[in-house]
């Protein structure tokens, strides 16, 4: 294994997290690779997760807090409060990183994760994003949670995240546009206190998948493969995703917009063809 020698920060959001943050943080600073520092941001939380944060602050100097006020929940804030924390990240010139990780309330690493994460990412600077896996099934995409995205792309593509839905998944289809690749490293662990679509009910994976334009064949194939194996939304949560994607009525403008139409056209593109390779590979087996 290549001994990783770029660097990273963290951020991380929460909401109500009195049961769940001190962990989740702890589980950051306590990795072989530690992040260089930890952007919390706390989207107006009610019970005491402003004073466990306020205390991990006050004996950690690699931590800063942004408090948003009180506007109740809304999924729609995760992706603007991503920007915050990349934003204070400028403002106070804090040291400028190889890598960015993405990470969670309720998310907790194996010591060695970013280590394992790095060491696969300063080995091929083709790899634009990665993370690691929560179970045991086969993942070509990487989670949300723990993933790392590589400075050099982020800036030079996108320099901060498109606040629409459908932002964890945009990043990942620019990354192939522009010739990069993602990584899931199995090796890498993590885990999640709480299910996959609690929040949300996987209305935003069902609904970002129309403001992105996916391919409607491209959509089923999800679906039949969630359904089937009850992984990773379970098979309530793929008839979920099913629906939205059926129903969902795009705004405008805003955070509910379709995402340009250059960006639609290049992912049901790469879908197309994608779509073509699966069926010449069943193709090929039947004649076999």
């Amino acid at each position: 294994m290549i001994i990783p020698v770029g660097n990273y920060f963290a951020i991380v959001t929460c909401r109500n997290s009195q049961n769940e943050i001190e962990n989740a943080i702890k589980s950051l600073l306590n990795q072989t690779i530690k992040p260089r520092y930890i952007i919390v941001v706390d989207d107006g939380s009610t019970d005491n997760t402003h004073n466990i944060l306020e205390g991990l602050r006050l004996k950690n100097d690699n931590i800063y807090v942004i408090t948003n006020p009180d506007l109740g929940y809304d999924i729609g804030r995760v992706v603007k409060n991503w920007n915050s924390a990349l934003n204070l990240a400028r403002d106070l010139h804090l040291e400028t990183t190889d890598y960015h990780m993405i990470s969670a309330d309720d998310a907790h690493y194996q010591e060695f994760y970013a280590e394992k994460i790095m060491s696969k990412m300063d080995g091929d600077d083709t790899i634009a994003i990665s993370s690691g896996n929560y179970d045991d099934n086969s993942y070509i995409t990487p989670h949300g949670a723990g993933r790392f995205v590589r400075s050099s792309f982020f800036d030079n593509v996108l320099g901060r995240y498109p606040e629409k839905m459908g932002y964890e998944s945009v990043i990942l289809q620019l990354s192939l546009y522009h010739g990069f690749k993602n990584l899931v490293n199995n090796d890498a662990r993590f885990s999640h206190t709480r299910p996959l679509g609690t929040n949300h009910q996987f209305y935003e994976f069902g609904a970002s998948m129309r403001t992105l334009g996916y391919h409607p064949l491209f959509v089923l194939g999800r679906f039949m493969q969630c359904f089937l194996t009850g992984k990773p939304t379970g098979r309530m949560g793929a008839i979920r995703m099913l629906y939205y994607y059926l129903s969902y009525k795009p705004k405008k403008e805003g955070y509910d917009s379709m995402y340009e139409p250059e960006i639609r056209k290049a992912i049901r593109l790469r879908q197309k063809t994608r779509i073509k390779q699966i069926l010449g590979l069943k193709t090929t087996n039947t004649n076999t």
